[in-house]
């Protein structure tokens, strides 16, 4: 196979997921502390508006385009070095595992409660408890979903140099 097809799948691979990386950051630093600032009904209407606003075919790319890519470098770099073969599989480990296990299993969970529940005639108790349940829990899940994303990213770039060294 050529070398420039297999560069081109690590290179996508690490393309989607340093999109990915810089989705969650853009979370991470701005937009859960921004939204953090607001009054629980406005935090409550922001998350849920974006929650639904962000599940659109673009997002679905850039979300399992990673995972997908990465397996596919996996596959067409099997024969090659040992050391690029182990930080391929560490970068798709972190983000499988950090970002689609996490955001299946942790964040829609919640982001499924959140949405089920009617703001408007919701109690101020109630959206006090909501914020209270779903707050701290979905940036404590983001967080790890920020970290392992860029630390795949990261693994991706290694991954690109060692391929670009290796004599096929």
């Amino acid at each position: 196979m050529d070398i420039s097809l297999k560069l081109s799948i690590i290179l996508i691979a690490a393309l989607l997921t340093g999109l990915s990386a810089g989705l969650c950051f853009t979370w991470t630093n701005a937009v859960t502390s921004g939204i953090g600032r607001l009054d629980n009904v406005g935090y409550l209407q922001a998350f849920q508006q974006m929650n639904r606003a962000i599940i659109n075919p673009t997002f679905i790319v850039v979300f399992f385009g990673p995972f997908l890519a990465q397996m596919l470098s996996i596959f067409l770099l099997k024969n090659t070095s040992s050391t690029i073969i182990l930080v391929l599989v560490a970068a798709t480990l972190c983000y499988f595992f950090g970002l689609v296990v996490i955001t299946i299993f942790g964040n829609v969970p919640l982001n499924e409660i959140l949405d089920k529940t009617d703001l408007a005639t919701a109690s101020v108790s109630d959206l006090q408890s909501l914020r209270d349940q779903y707050e701290v829990k979905w940036n404590r899940l983001h967080l790890i979903r920020t970290i392992t994303s860029i630390s795949s990213f990261a693994l991706l770039l290694i991954a690109l140099i060692k391929v670009s060294q290796y004599k096929f």
